[in-house]
């Protein structure tokens, strides 16, 4: 069975922390993959602040979810600390890539994970191309 492998980058633009709440575990007592996918939204929208920006505002235009895929690597639970390393990636005309590198207070790897994000006009239903200003502001924190 072929594997989704995510490469992380050696740089990071902001590291999140979020702690494991109970109602994010499921039937098997660890983090749920819904709940982990709900961390990761949380972790972004961090990410985003942290440059002044948001989903809905980034340079002039807006951001939507193109893909994900998630690479689990090891159990979260109750009371764990996860510490969430995120970087922007593979930056192209219509948008980049957010990695996740995410960990345990412990240093033990969760998971690996990206989500394609494309710069979208939500008025037009359309694609946009990535903000000059935002890709200089990304390659200038790398």
């Amino acid at each position: 069975m072929a594997r989704v492998k995510v490469d992380i980058p050696a740089h990071t633009h902001f590291t999140a922390t979020i702690p494991v709440r109970v109602t994010d575990l499921n039937y098997g007592n660890h983090l749920g993959n819904d709940a982990l996918l709900s961390i990761m939204h949380e972790a972004r929208m961090q990410l985003l602040g942290h440059f002044g920006w948001s989903e809905l505002s980034i340079g002039g235009a807006s951001m939507i979810m193109a893909d994900v895929a998630i690479a689990y690597k090891g159990e979260g639970f109750y009371g764990d600390v996860l510490r969430i390393s995120m970087a922007f990636d593979d930056l192209h005309k219509y948008g980049f890539d957010i990695t996740y590198h995410i960990t345990n207070q412990n240093g033990k790897e969760v998971a690996r994970a990206k989500t394609g994000m494309l710069c979208f006009n939500y008025q037009e239903r359309k694609l946009m191309p990535l903000p000059a200003e935002v890709k200089a502001k990304i390659e200038t924190n790398c």
